[in-house]
């Protein structure tokens, strides 16, 4: 989950790299580094703690580089410390290297070495010895010293390594952990997410697992394990460096509340083909034969956190729309059971990445099983859009704040979609239908406008319950998803103890948590549950909870009787069109929640935007 850049051209490298540390510190913020080529060999910075302590320091240092690295950590072996932190150098100060990933087998490798020689507790350490032990024995440059080694590494890594007597060149190499290049000409680039590459150009390659690449000023040459000739994934990104930015709001996670409206739109945009009364859904990413969709005779949805939330929505789109059953798969425990997929079964991966470690693993294993898979991510060229048979894509734009918003709403759209286009290949709805629907599906981003103009009345809400101490989220149906999401934003953002349960649920136990004091939650939009989310709220009132209900316009005079306070969402023409505007006053909650409680809303502690380790 870490962040890379790596820079090596004809300018000062270390604004540049400073620069692309700053667009990737989502990725990591328990501390940071940088090695630079310098006229007596490699010299390093490294900070524990957030970039500023990183770019501090650099006050104080006056170098001038045309090549470099640059990391930001989040911690797996190894405390976040000046120590632990990256770039980590060989004994001779030779290599240095950053690495994102997990190596698995390190401490086998490190027994290799005297154990004094290491200065850190990480598992990276040990790449840097083993790449400069292998140019001193060999007479090797870097570029093969890499070749040679990482054949031994077990795990997952994306590795970026520098010499000192090799001052124009940068080596990377990867396996399960994503890593870019780019050139320009003036350049050569390296980055763990396009985002740090952004201000350089938009034309970028993904590099595949396996792959190892040169960068020198004058371009990048990338070959296999075995050293042959290879090209990595090439790609044009969509977005400029104007929407990595956050044009004037306070906060990513506000400007990505407030972008719902238009990334929902272009999520839909060009869905429907043909003339009026012949209309089809139409998804031109997908890449798979209807005919063999049309066969398939279950669907399994793979997913991790807020994703898998948006894949329960998916449930209940495709079972309604489908008629297919679904069942939905926490992605990080799919394959160490014995799931029953075959080449009958679709297989549906959301990640709003598409390089979360767990979800592919797993979309992995259902390839294995001849499973067609789709995959409804966000980033185009990601790894799990390179794996599937067929790719989504949600058309979010560049997510930053680690509690994702507008990436939730996409999916669930996304999700909607696609339980329309399956619903279309089997002939279980009428084209006229699916067009109605989608139609309605149109109604969404005016909707979730008015909603985001209402928030100084969600504001005034958090200031009322920002100190509660405990918040139960419950629904219903659809309704139940959106509860479980609300939960997960309030207490990562927030830090309060926040759980979400299904209403139906509560005398089977939960309601044993519920004392005066409490704050439940209760999502209750218009629908076929409405009446039974009603009698679940009068038992957690009656137990002194106080009650926030979130209902559509035309319920709330009924609600008021029923909850101490009501947020009011419009009207819905389609059921399950609701709780994509139904979330997002929860989103707006949680975030003035945390801003009262003066946590960092962007960069909650203990997260990464992208899980790259299991």
């Amino acid at each position: 989950m870490c962040g890379i850049i790596g820079i090596v051209g004809r300018n000062d490298a270390i604004p540049l790299i400073l620069d692309g540390l700053r667009r990737l510190e989502y990725r990591g913020y328990d501390s940071a580094g940088i090695v630079v080529h310098a006229d007596d060999g490699l010299t390093t910075v490294r900070r524990a703690g957030k970039l500023g302590h990183l770019i501090e320091a650099f006050d104080d240092v006056s170098l001038a580089t045309t090549s470099g690295i640059g990391h930001t950590r989040w911690a797996t072996h190894g405390a976040p410390t000046d120590t632990n932190a990256h770039p980590h150098c060989d004994p001779t100060g030779r290599v240095a290297v950053v690495h994102n990933g997990i190596i698995e087998n390190y401490q086998a490798l490190r027994q290799e070495f005297p154990a004094e020689v290491f200065a850190s507790d990480t598992d990276s350490e040990v790449v840097a010895h083993l790449v400069a032990r292998e140019m001193a024995a060999h007479s090797v440059e870097l570029f093969d010293a890499v070749q040679r080694v990482v054949p031994r590494l077990n795990g997952a890594y994306s590795l970026c390594l520098v010499a000192a007597d090799e001052p124009d060149t940068i080596v990377v190499a990867k396996l399960e952990a994503p890593l870019i290049v780019a050139a320009t000409d003036t350049a050569s680039y390296c980055a763990s997410d396009v985002a740090a590459l952004i201000a350089h150009t938009r034309d970028v390659a993904a590099l595949l697992d396996g792959q190892i690449a040169k960068l020198t000023p004058d371009g990048i040459e990338v070959v296999d394990h075995s050293g042959n000739p290879s090209e990595p994934h090439a790609y044009h990104v969509s977005w400029d460096l104007e929407a990595a930015e956050k044009q004037g709001f306070a906060h990513f996670m506000r400007k990505e509340i407030f972008e719902q409206p238009t990334a929902v739109s272009d999520t839909l945009l060009d869905r429907l083909t043909g003339l009026d009364g012949a209309r089809k859904l139409h998804l031109d990413e997908l890449r798979i034969d209807e005919r063999e969709l049309a066969r398939v005779n279950k669907v399994t949805i793979l997913a991790c956190g807020t994703s898998l939330h948006a894949g329960m929505l998916g449930r209940l789109a495709i079972e309604h729309f489908a008629g297919l059953p679904v069942e939905v798969e926490v992605a990080s425990e799919f394959r160490y059971r014995d799931p029953i997929v075959d080449s009958n079964t679709l297989v549906i991966a959301i990640s709003q990445s598409g390089e979360t470690v767990d979800t592919i693993a797993a979309a992995q294993y259902a390839k294995e099983q001849q499973a067609p898979m789709i995959a409804l991510v966000n980033v185009v060229g990601s790894t799990l859009a390179r794996t599937a048979d067929g790719v989504m894509y949600t058309h979010a734009g560049p997510e930053v704040a680690v509690a994702s918003t507008k990436a939730f709403t996409t999916q669930i759209v996304g999700c909607l979609l696609l339980g329309l286009y399956l619903a279309q290949v089997r002939g279980t709805r009428y084209s006229t239908e699916i067009a109605e629907v989608v139609g309605k599906l149109g109604d969404i981003p005016q909707a979730i406008s008015d909603v985001l103009a209402t928030e100084a009345a969600i504001e005034a809400l958090a200031k009322k319950y920002y100190n509660t101490p405990y918040t139960m989220f419950i629904g219903r149906h659809a309704g139940l998803p959106i509860a479980m999401e609300g939960a997960l934003k309030l207490k990562e953002i927030s830090y309060l103890h926040a759980e979400a349960f299904p209403a139906g649920e509560m005398k089977h136990g939960p309601i044993a948590l519920i004392e005066p004091g409490s704050l439940v939650v209760a999502i209750a939009f218009d629908g076929h549950v409405f009446e039974k989310m009603i009698s679940n709220i009068q038992e957690v009132r009656a137990r002194g909870a106080a009650v926030l209900a979130i209902t559509s316009a035309s319920r709330v005079e009924e609600l008021q009787a029923h909850a101490d306070d009501v947020i009011a969402i419009p009207d819905m023409a389609l059921e399950l069109a609701a709780p994509v505007v139904a979330v997002v006053p929860l989103q707006l909650f949680s975030y003035h929640v945390a801003q009262l409680r003066g946590e960092d809303v962007d960069q909650p502690r203990n997260l990464a935007k992208t899980v790259t380790v299991e």
